[in-house]
């Protein structure tokens, strides 16, 4: 949820950090800071507001040092503010430590580092963590390592937490547990630490996850070693990143969200590529094959995830239904372990997350884990939680996503469960060969048609400008476009905070219609396909009643051309794969209302990308 980031060297610290802080902003940006050492001296500076009211704020300070860490914050415990954000200092002043997740038991402890003597400042969970760890290593008499693995034992929660101590100015500390944390090994001694790798991969290829339990410490002297909560010294395993830095940046795009709309062809292209062949006529996903006994014999198939990525698993319930002949239940992870879930140990559970750091999905995957369910991860971050703790996975190679709304890792995300299901349904006898290929051909014109989507981006503009003072909005689908209908509504109230719902076409009738009146925008997704004639009924029973109709058709419609007040044509394709075209229109459609009404499109109030706490 919120960003954290660290650098030991032997250049200026600020400038790195700060960088990095602009690199994690869509992680959390309701305030942010910096510590500094310089020698023995330790300088703290923190406001409420986004890295360029910090960076205001530090103008005229001292910015000296080659160590030093910095956050920015997704409020969680405490109100934005400039007390609450972090780094938090103990109170001698000597430490400071900058923390991601929430801390359970913060207030018992809280209690009883009150009692003796400690004076807090702050409402947050995290000023707890560095009054603990001050008190422990005055009482224990222990060096910062040891004083941090001492208070960890004693918190109960999720953390990624940094931290320093001006008394040894050559030693960071880092730990994690369900939050993620990298460490960048460059060159000359010189070590870096961020929440993901984006701040990372400008400086060093080289990176160590750390796992859940483990502490890092960075010895200017020694280099870094690993440790875990129990004291066992951890061989630290050094990866390298894939990531390109232009993926990082704006690339003449006003904002990260259209760019990342316009990217779709290509991550959809790159998400197939190397899985699909036309020319042999297969699938071929190896995290899948690994597992393909289980997958073929499932009885079930559970599908966890949340917002976005909840939506990509509705559409994955129409195609393994459809096309693999696999029960499917797709559930909220957040709701997923609270309500004693029947689990059996030949279910398969796939987990859908962008970030593969999603707290909520993590406990999930967690639970059926436990109950000896098969898991299967679908994320875009390589390295992330969820491909680690998964038994197999596929990653979308959707490349990073900055803009806080989800546009293409969600078509990524269906592209990948569209090619399992195809290679399930095949494997099962459930899809016959013709139909197989005949959607293989059809899935492999998708990037091409997704680009002939976003060349009526001009009109959609049009349509955006009209509705965009609505105050509410309904969309409506059907079938396999239904999860569609959702998603488009989402990225609404997402962008534009536009109240907006999404619902299955005939369940208008069942309430819904009594808020249709002439000023309501009613977005329906009226392709060609199984139930068109039903959506023509649902579009007429919107026009009775004076309502507004944008309807996605299929190039060539009349019908509905004659009905509504809009259309937006896409390409005719199976009603399997209509929902990576039909969405296309409902996130411009979106984007260009949010940027209308001057919103932050890449950083919408409140929200944050990768939600690391439950």
């Amino acid at each position: 949820m919120c960003g954290i980031v660290g650098y030991m060297g032997d250049k200026d610290a600020y400038p790195i950090l700060i960088n990095g802080l602009r690199r994690l902003e869509y992680r959390g940006y309701d305030s942010a800071g910096v510590a500094l050492l310089d020698g023995s001296t330790l300088n703290v500076y923190k406001c409420q507001g986004k890295v360029s009211d910090l960076e205001a704020h530090v103008a005229s300070k001292s910015l000296a040092g080659t160590v030093g860490i910095g956050h920015t914050r997704w409020a969680t415990h405490g109100p934005p503010n400039d007390v609450n954000a972090h780094p938090h200092q103990s109170t001698s002043g000597d430490l400071a430590l900058i923390h991601n997740g929430i801390i359970e038991n913060y207030a018992p402890l809280k209690e009883e580092l009150k009692h003796r003597g400690h004076t807090f400042r702050s409402d947050t969970d995290t000023e707890v963590l560095v009054h603990l760890i001050d008190d422990i290593q005055r009482s224990e008499g222990c060096d910062l390592p040891e004083a941090v693995r001492l208070a960890l034992e004693s918190a109960v929660g999720a953390y990624a937490i940094v931290v320093l101590d001006r008394k040894t100015p050559g030693v960071m500390v880092a730990a994690r547990r369900s939050s993620p944390l990298v460490i960048g090994i460059g060159e000359n001694g010189e070590h870096f630490l961020a929440s993901d790798a984006t701040p990372i991969v400008e400086h060093t290829r080289n990176v160590v996850y750390l796992e859940d339990g483990e502490i890092a410490v960075i010895d200017r002297r020694k280099g870094l070693t690993v440790r875990n909560v129990k004291n066992q010294e951890k061989t630290p395993f050094i990866t390298e990143l894939a990531m390109q830095l232009e993926a990082l940046e704006k690339g003449g795009y006003e904002h990260f969200m259209l760019k990342e709309i316009h990217e779709q062809p290509r991550s959809i292209l790159d998400s197939m590529r190397g899985r699909l062949n036309l020319a042999k006529g297969e699938v071929m996903l190896g995290g899948v094959n690994e597992h393909l006994h289980r997958f073929t014999n499932a009885k079930r198939i559970l599908i966890v995830g949340c917002g976005t990525s909840w939506h990509a698993g509705l559409v994955a319930e129409y195609l393994f239904e459809d096309l693999a002949r696999i029960p499917v239940e797709v559930e909220y992870a957040s709701e997923f372990r609270y309500r004693n879930p029947i689990i059996h140990e030949d279910d398969i559970v796939i987990a859908i997350s962008q970030s593969g750091e999603t707290a909520d999905t993590l406990a999930a995957i967690e639970l059926a884990k436990s109950k000896g369910a098969t898991i299967f991860g679908v994320c875009n971050v390589v390295g992330s939680s969820i491909a680690r703790i998964t038994h197999a996975g596929s990653y979308t190679h959707a490349g990073p996503e900055i803009g806080v709304a989800s546009t293409k890792a969600f078509t990524a995300q269906v592209t990948v469960l569209a090619l399992m299901a195809l290679m399930i349904g095949l494997k099962r006898g459930a899809l016959s060969e013709s139909r197989f290929r005949s959607l293989l051909n059809e899935l492999d014109a998708i990037p091409g048609k997704v680009e002939a989507v976003l060349r009526d981006e001009a009109r959609i503009k049009y349509i955006a400008d009209i509705y965009k003072d609505a105050p509410n909005a309904l969309y409506l689908g059907r079938g396999y476009t239904f999860p569609v209908a959702l998603e488009g509504a989402l990225k609404l109230k997402e962008i534009s905070y536009i109240h907006a719902e999404g619902y299955p076409a005939a369940e208008m009738k069942h309430g819904p219609i009594a808020l249709i009146d002439e000023e309501m925008p009613v977005f329906v997704i009226a392709t060609k396909g199984s139930s068109y004639e039903k959506v023509v009924s649902n579009i007429q029973e919107v026009k009775a009643r004076k309502g507004k109709v944008i309807a996605i058709v299929t190039e060539g419609d009349t019908v509905v051309n004659a009905l509504a007040d809009h259309v937006i044509a896409i390409p005719e394709t199976p009603d399997a794969l209509v929902p990576l075209l039909s969405v296309i229109p409902l996130q411009l459609i979106s984007y260009h209302i949010a940027v209308m009404l001057g919103r932050n499109v890449d950083q919408p109030r409140n929200l944050a990308k990768s939600v690391t706490v439950e």
